[in-house]
């Protein structure tokens, strides 16, 4: 089984999920909508709490950017999925 890299986000995409999830939004909608794990989402939102979110060495990223690596996180979740679903539970067939 090949390992799914793990990606990489912009502080500005992790500020703004962050953002949405303090102004009333559920951390399971705003992982969904971004296409996130929800756990990652958390971890965001508790270091953000700590003022932690953004590290040193961080930079501004442009609106192009942003709307870039919303398709590439919504890629690599379906990528999961479908690992999923090939590699069921033992004593399981495959669902693809």
């Amino acid at each position: 089984m090949q390992k799914i890299p793990k990606p990489e986000y912009a502080a500005e995409f992790k500020s703004q999920a962050v953002k949405r999830v303090k102004d009333g939004k559920t951390v399971g909608t705003v992982a969904k909508e971004l296409g996130l794990v929800e756990q990652t989402l958390r971890n965001w939102v508790k270091a953000s709490d700590a003022g932690m979110l953004d590290g040193a060495g961080t930079r501004k990223v442009t609106p192009e950017e942003m709307e870039v690596s919303r398709p590439r996180a919504e890629a690599i979740r379906l990528k999961r999925e479908v690992e999923i679903l090939k590699n069921p539970s033992p004593g399981r067939a495959p669902l693809l």
